[in-house]
């Protein structure tokens, strides 16, 4: 298991750390499970399939801004019934997502709890598939993106911005602000370039597996990077 960070983690009461959920806490990516899941059940057509199939290539290839193809991404679920997304949710984040886990991850986690540490989830993925994870994972709490909600169903929108890139340095240093901890007190771990705001904002930034950028912003930065492999379902 790696490290932390270049720095013990104290037992100071007040101290937190925000973990992203997506290759940084598992090895796979909820959105992509989320589908898959929904197109199973008959939740998505085939026509949405290929949609977000392309909406994934244009992120990867950087062919359109990011917060808009998440926009595009999100409106496959207009018109779904608010509880067959949850129930959907639910069996995504217990038997796909849920083994994809890091078992450093799940260490580290364990770590910062016996410290007196907060930990708290802090991701794009919705809050449906957030709070199953933060659950099963023992976290304190959450924070993510949230889908709006009418007449019992989705309406294909989020409830204000998607929780993505300053915006997850904005909800970190709010968090921080309500909880009376200095940001300085806080560690985010976090794997993609997108997760630079947020890094930059925790006193004590942790760069998981990160893509090619990101490694290039942690070694000049002098950052700790962590290399996790083993996921629990491995262990069972």
């Amino acid at each position: 298991m790696g490290t932390i960070s270049s720095q013990s983690p104290g037992t100071e009461p007040g101290q937190i750390a925000f973990f992203d959920l997506d290759r940084t806490i598992t090895g796979t990516v909820s959105g992509r499970l989320l589908v898959t899941g929904a197109y199973r059940k008959g939740l998505m057509k085939t026509s949405d399939i290929l949609k977000a199939l392309w909406l994934s290539s244009a992120y990867k290839l950087q062919l359109r801004d990011p917060v808009s193809i998440m926009d595009d991404m999100m409106k496959w679920v207009k018109g779904i019934e608010l509880s067959d997304f949850e129930h959907l949710c639910s069996g995504v984040s217990g038997k796909a997502l849920f083994p994809s886990v890091y078992s450093e991850a799940r260490a580290e986690i364990e770590l910062h709890r016996r410290n007196k540490v907060s930990t708290v989830l802090l991701s794009s993925t919705v809050c449906q598939i957030c709070a199953r994870v933060a659950e099963l994972l023992q976290m304190d709490d959450f924070i993510c993106s949230r889908l709006e909600v009418s007449d019992g169903r989705l309406t294909g929108s989020a409830i204000g911005s998607l929780c993505y890139g300053e915006e997850k340095a904005v909800r970190l240093r709010e968090y921080c602000e309500k909880n009376n901890t200095p940001v300085s007190k806080a560690w985010y771990y976090g794997d993609s370039i997108s997760d630079l705001p947020a890094l930059l904002t925790a006193g004590n930034p942790v760069c998981v597996n990160p893509d090619r950028k990101l490694e290039r912003e942690a070694r000049s930065r002098h950052w700790k990077i962590c290399r996790w492999k083993e996921l629990i379902s491995s262990q069972e």
